[in-house]
């Protein structure tokens, strides 16, 4: 059970109610008036519990599992331990995580502006917004309806939040148009200056940064991570992206629809990558590529090359995959020492 100091458990459910939750399909014989209370991994999950199976490093975990009803693809369906009730899915992760957000549903915020906020008389706040001690709305910044302000947030002037956006305490958002459900992790920097100087023997000369940030709907950045705006384009991330802590991503960069971006990536200026793109932990992109739609670059590759629609990348220089594991298998055989 989640610890209620922080979280609030909605419910209960029955099995036929997380079914149509869930789009799963319950099993043979399962009892569809049972109620659950709550969720619970399979190592802890009790009777009245749900918990989810979809990797088979965790079959012992499930087969000793006391949970009440647990979500699994069909083919491991035979090894439930006996009493459980099972639903049935194709993709157990995702109908687990539509249960889950039915147990923890986002809750709209309670309407309140501190007194130690600081909102400028020209910004407008929609309906229902939430704005904490020490945040700062400048002029002409435009709040959509039930947003929730950290403590301590910049919003910069002329800056627009879409509705039910969140915004954790002290992230900083400036040249920003926002999309709606838009979840700004603490610490985040949106809109500054992106890195962009006319270098010379007698000195850099900084070109003024004329771009801005547009994100799409339903997006997510990481805590600590920045986004430059754009030099003259705009730097650009599409609807439903999932960007972790800690992301650098440059001026003028543009991210499809879908794409997932994990900590400690690096994206240089004026790099593309299409819908549902993905780059692993720490790997690093340079500047002005293209990354087709649906490619994938393994956690600490160095991308120096476009890459094609549905690619798989790895290592530095990135090459497809399938030679990395070839380089690095031949590496492992020169390094053996003789005996």
């Amino acid at each position: 059970m989640a610890d209620p100091r922080f979280f609030t458990v909605a419910g209960p459910f029955t099995l036929a109610a997380l079914a149509e939750i869930s789009k799963a399909t319950p099993s043979d014989g399962a009892d569809q008036a049972a109620s659950y209370q709550d969720v619970a991994p399979l190592e802890v999950a009790g009777p009245g519990e749900v918990s989810f199976l979809d990797n088979k490093k965790y079959v012992a975990a499930f087969q000793a599992s006391r949970a009440g009803l647990c979500v699994v693809a069909p083919e491991m369906a035979d090894k439930a331990p006996p009493g459980m009730a099972l639903l049935l899915s194709s993709d157990p992760y995702r109908a687990y995580a539509r249960i889950a957000q039915a147990f923890y549903p986002s809750v709209a915020p309670e309407a309140w502006i501190a007194p130690t906020a600081w909102v400028d008389a020209s910004a407008k706040l929609g309906q229902g917004c939430r704005v904490e001690p020490g945040a700062v709305i400048g002029a002409g910044a435009e709040i959509g309806d039930r947003c929730r302000i950290g403590a301590n947030v910049v919003i910069g002037p002329g800056v627009v939040l879409g509705e039910d956006c969140i915004l954790g305490a002290n992230a900083t958002i400036s040249h920003a148009l926002v999309g709606r459900r838009v979840n700004i992790y603490p610490g985040a920097r949106i809109g500054q200056d992106g890195f962009g100087f006319a270098m010379g023997a007698e000195g850099h000369l900084k070109v003024p940064q004329l771009g801005r940030v547009v994100i799409g709907n339903g997006v997510e950045i990481g805590a600590n991570t920045t986004i430059d705006r754009g030099a003259g384009p705009d730097t650009v991330i599409g609807d439903g992206c999932m960007i972790d802590n800690l992301v650098q991503i440059g001026h003028n960069v543009q991210l499809g629809r879908g794409c997932v971006i994990v900590a400690q990536v690096g994206i240089s200026g004026s790099t593309r990558l299409g819908d549902f793109a993905a780059a692993g932990g720490q790997a690093g992109i340079t500047g002005h590529l293209k990354i087709g739609a649906g490619a994938r670059i393994a956690a600490q590759a160095g991308v120096m090359r476009d890459i094609p629609p549905g690619e798989t990348v790895g290592g530095a220089p990135a090459v497809p995959m399938a030679d990395w594991l070839r380089q690095s298998a031949l590496l492992a055989k020169m390094g053996r020492k003789k005996t």
